[in-house]
């Protein structure tokens, strides 16, 4: 006889983290930052490492202090945690259990129903336009008395596309003051087109958290590191949900330099997104569907049921990528890389050209 699990917990499938490149090839599967740490931040973890016999202090004074004065909050407001889909996690499971709902596009970041099925609640996943955008109009037709959270993903993560200033003022709008809406902005910084403000967003409404990372354009993701934007009383809420003293030093001192030698780091942000245009322009030239990019990742379209040949087209190009069933992510890496990830999506992309034809041809042979 076997432990029993909760059937929340059994029937989720777990998240699915990028397999390794193959041998001379590019992981291109975690929107990871190519570029190296700065020096500084380098430096900052050396330095903490030498006190990793002690526990941090609770709750990152320092670092939430660094970021109030970065934002122009109260640090009262700020919640530091172990990256934004932690403290997202602890959002959910603080405002939704059993019998709750938590709203949100899909596709969208594919932790979003691992996050709401381990608390209990139900997810009711609304799907993208045919744009690869939210449809803001049906996640707001589709919030009911049961609903306590809405997660809106700007830049969407996988599809990269982002909401607007005066479409996400109406939708706001339109949702109750007593149900959470949770702003993941993990790749606000590489966003070059106007969209709107979380954090002016949070100052005019109590139930809007703002959430970030560390992770993606400072580099940080092997420490692990995000922050909560949002009314105190809610991320005390989020706090009693987490794990106490989870926050490490090593994580806080790297984040508190990263801060302190912004203008290098926004630099490298500038040449990644000059890049992303770039190779986005390339691949349209050729052919290929792809939705302006937002975030550090491009996005190639496909039909459910091709996963496998996608992961053979992408392992020949030496590429590994996050394959869903309605397309591919593909992270902004190392330029070596672009020639492979242009030669890919073609190769893609006349996969979906040739799946109507290769279906005749099937069709008319059986008759």
């Amino acid at each position: 006889m076997t432990v029993r699990l909760r059937r929340e917990i059994a029937e989720v499938p777990p998240y699915q983290q990028g397999r390794p490149a193959p041998e001379g090839g590019f992981k291109l599967s975690s929107n990871e930052n190519p570029f190296p740490p700065l020096p500084a931040v380098v430096e900052a973890v050396q330095r903490e490492a030498e006190r990793v016999n002690r526990y941090p202090r609770p709750g990152a004074p320092d670092l939430k202090a660094a970021l109030a004065a970065e934002l122009g909050v109260e640090a009262e407001r700020i919640l530091i945690g172990d990256g934004s889909a932690s403290l997202l996690q602890q959002l959910i499971h603080a405002v939704a259990g059993p019998g709750d709902e938590v709203v949100y596009a899909w596709r969208s970041f594919d932790a979003y129903p691992l996050f709401v099925r381990t608390g209990g609640a139900t997810p009711v996943e609304v799907p993208l336009t045919a744009d690869h955008e939210h449809d803001l109009e049906a996640m707001a037709a589709a919030i009911t008395e049961r609903t306590r959270a809405v997660i809106v993903c700007s830049p969407n993560n996988p599809t990269g596309t982002i909401v607007g200033a005066e479409e996400l003022d109406a939708f706001l709008d339109r949702i109750p003051a007593d149900v959470l809406v949770m702003l993941d902005e993990a790749y606000v910084e590489f966003v070059r087109e106007p969209t709107f403000d979380g954090i002016d967003q949070q100052r005019r409404r109590d139930n809007v958290v703002v959430l970030r990372t560390f992770s993606k354009a400072h580099g940080l993701a092997g420490l692990r590191v995000g922050y909560a934007v949002g009314d105190p009383a809610v991320l005390f809420g989020a706090d009693v949900a987490g794990v106490p003293l989870s926050q490490t030093a090593l994580a806080s001192s790297a984040a508190i330099a990263a801060l302190e030698h912004v203008g290098e780091t926004f630099a490298r942000i500038e040449v990644l997104a000059e890049q992303r245009d770039a190779l986005w322009h390339r691949l349209v030239d050729a052919g290929v569907p792809a939705p302006r990019p937002h975030g550090n990742f491009l996005w190639v379209p496909s039909r459910p049921g091709q996963e496998e040949r996608i992961h053979d087209i992408l392992f020949s190009e030496r590429i590994v990528a996050k394959v869903f069933p309605e397309g591919t992510r593909i992270s902004i890496g190392e330029p070596e890389s672009f020639d492979h990830v242009l030669a890919a999506a073609v190769r893609i992309q006349e996969l979906q050209t040739d799946a109507p034809a290769a279906a005749e041809r099937q069709e008319a042979s059986s008759l």
